[in-house]
């Protein structure tokens, strides 16, 4: 790892995101940290529970975003409905969201992702949230890459001295 992204990992987050799954799938949870680096912002995720049982140690992959709402809420119909579009203050078509990140590959529900971005800085994504798609996106299709149902949603908040978020979660 280079000095600067050792660096960043070494420190606490700038802001972070309890993962909540919708009411079909209660069960998902995980943490998400954004690290203030040179250049960028290192995100750093960790989800459980995520439904991928039926694909064995073969793994799945889900999307996941940054969205431009700051609440995990909607109706019957659309659970998350109200996270709104992928975060992208210029109005950009898919892939260029800023709000666009990698795919997460779940192996027996659990997946870890970290990846640089340059996209945008934790200060600008504070108060958005960052969702969970049942499939992978396709990077073309607009609004949400052709990424299904969201299933899991968290509230980006800065990082303070919070009782309830440790660094490194151990439930699974």
């Amino acid at each position: 790892m280079s000095g600067c992204m050792a660096e960043a990992v070494a420190r606490v987050p700038a802001a972070y995101a309890e993962i909540r799954g919708t009411d079909k799938y209660p069960k998902i949870n995980g943490l998400v940290y954004f690290f203030d680096v040179y250049g960028g912002t290192i995100v750093m995720a960790e989800i459980y529970r995520l439904p991928d049982k039926h694909t064995r140690n073969m793994g799945k992959f889900f999307g996941f975003h940054i969205c431009e709402e700051s609440i995990c809420t909607g109706d019957e119909p659309g659970p998350l409905a109200y996270t709104s579009t992928h975060f992208s203050p210029e109005f950009a078509q898919h892939p260029q969201h800023l709000g666009d990140l990698t795919i997460l590959l779940s192996t027996q529900g659990i997946a870890w992702l970290e990846v640089y971005t340059g996209r945008f800085f934790p200060e600008q994504v504070i108060g958005r949230t960052v969702e969970i798609h049942e499939h992978p996106d396709d990077f073309i299709t607009h609004p949400h890459g052709n990424a299904g149902e969201r299933i899991a949603c968290g509230e980006i908040k800065e990082w303070g001295d919070q009782l309830s978020v440790y660094l490194w979660p151990i439930e699974n």
